[in-house]
């Protein structure tokens, strides 16, 4: 019979590359960014909030504040570098007013991580005590991360497109939720799971709304197209008709 242990460490790893999946499921959409050139219409909200949430779960799976939490903290500082990455592509790819709203995002966030991590190792002497405060704080930034993707579903229903809500990063976002929220139950960490029953139904409530709304967002982009190359073809038309003009008067 499988040990409590066992599973739990079985279903961190998976949990593990599970994250690992959801952190890096927005390349696509960086390499798309990198090509135009531009952020276009994507918000650098989620990258922000997925970053703060990976430096508190850091400092979370430290041993001196979390023992025998090692799992949490391989992912959550894999993520950080992952997150981090983002958010300078979106430094260099965005308008500078957008420019100065990550930097400050980016800024605030280490400033105050750096300031907790302080206090919490400085004020409290008891794994008890840190877990405590820092676990509270993770649960507050866990359930932003989930639910920053509210930003992109409000311009979801408002263009019924959902053309800058990836699937995959919805699709991810919904089973790392439901892995971790098991790795909580397993052994009982409530810190653990209330974020991620939170996530997971932020995950499902994506995935409604891209189900809903794919056919019609097909529908505008073959339109966008349509309407694309009717233009090309007028300018054609046009410079044809000048060029004749030109020739007949020479």
């Amino acid at each position: 019979m499988v040990s409590t242990e066992a599973a739990r460490m079985a279903v961190g790893v998976l949990g593990n590359i599970i994250s690992l999946f959801l952190f890096l499921s927005p390349v696509p959409t960086f390499v798309q960014i990198w090509k135009k050139g531009s952020v276009e219409h994507y918000s650098p909200v989620p990258y922000l909030a997925a970053l703060v949430n990976c430096l508190v779960w850091t400092l979370y799976g430290m041993p001196m504040v979390h023992p025998h939490s090692t799992l949490v903290l391989t992912i959550n500082s894999s993520g950080t570098t992952i997150e981090l990455t983002y958010i300078v592509l979106f430094f260099i790819f965005s308008n500078r007013k957008m420019r100065l709203g990550v930097l400050l995002g980016l800024l605030v966030e280490l400033i105050f991580t750096g300031v907790l991590t302080t206090l919490v190792l400085t004020l409290t002497h008891s794994h008890k005590e840190r877990s405590l405060i820092v676990g509270i704080i993770c649960i507050l930034f866990n359930v932003m991360m989930y639910a920053s993707p509210l930003v992109v579903m409000k311009l979801v229903l408002t263009t019924r497109s959902v053309e800058y809500m990836p699937f995959s990063l919805s699709f991810i976002s919904f089973v790392n939720g439901l892995i971790w929220s098991t790795y909580g139950l397993i052994q009982f960490d409530p810190f653990v799971l209330a974020p991620n029953v939170v996530g997971t139904m932020f995950g499902l409530a994506q995935l409604i709304l891209y189900a809903t709304f794919y056919t019609s967002t097909k529908r505008q982009i073959a339109e966008r197209k349509d309407k694309a190359g009717q233009v090309d073809l007028l300018e054609l038309v046009v410079d044809g008709e000048d060029t004749k003009k030109v020739g007949s008067a020479s």
